[in-house]
């Protein structure tokens, strides 16, 4: 059996609690829009610093049965690394943590892309993974293109975005959790 896709089938309900996160913080934003920017910002910061904790722990659980992990430990350290710059660099104004958030997701949903590509030979179902990178990287651009719009409208795009990613993730987790590992397939 594939090392990858070996991994990825024991790793199910770490995609299932990204996915959770993701949507209880885009529920969150939804539920108190009126929350400050730099409130959502550092709530953003700690999903984000859980998310690539979470994706290290799992990376390095299995560091040893797979070749190619290279990609969930860059992704995982860039979150680590922008979640504590997020949470611990308070003196930074919020258009800057903004454009941490941008990078974080644009460089996260390229790997995303890649990881699918590496392993679209051996499953199906990886347009999962590549639906979800290219999300990122468009949430990703429209921070960077649209920072001044107004915070409600902000909060919305995270929302959206948190709530959109968190359903990809809890249905790649499904489906992994039903892998079919022999085939390769999503039974």
């Amino acid at each position: 059996m594939n090392e990858m896709i070996d991994y990825l089938q024991r790793s199910w309900w770490i995609f299932l609690l990204r996915g959770v996160a993701a949507i209880v913080l885009g529920i969150m934003a939804f539920a108190w829009p009126a929350l400050t920017l730099a409130v959502l910002v550092t709530l953003f910061g700690a999903y984000v610093f859980a998310d690539g904790i979470f994706g290290l722990i799992d990376a390095i659980r299995y560091r040893d049965r797979l070749k190619r992990i290279w990609p969930l430990v860059l992704e995982s350290t860039l979150g680590i690394v922008v979640g504590v710059l997020t949470l611990f660099w308070p003196g930074v104004t919020a258009l800057v943590l903004l454009m941490f958030i941008a990078a974080w997701a644009v460089v996260g949903g390229l790997l995303r892309i890649v990881l699918a590509f590496q392993i679209r030979k051996e499953i199906t179902g990886e347009w999962i993974l590549i639906l979800g990178g290219v999300m990122s990287i468009l949430f990703g651009g429209l921070l960077v293109a649209v920072p001044q719009v107004g915070l409600i409208t902000l909060v919305w795009i995270i929302g959206i975005y948190a709530i959109l990613f968190g359903v990809l993730f809890m249905v790649l987790g499904f489906r992994l959790r039903t892998l079919d590992a022999q085939a390769g397939t999503f039974a």
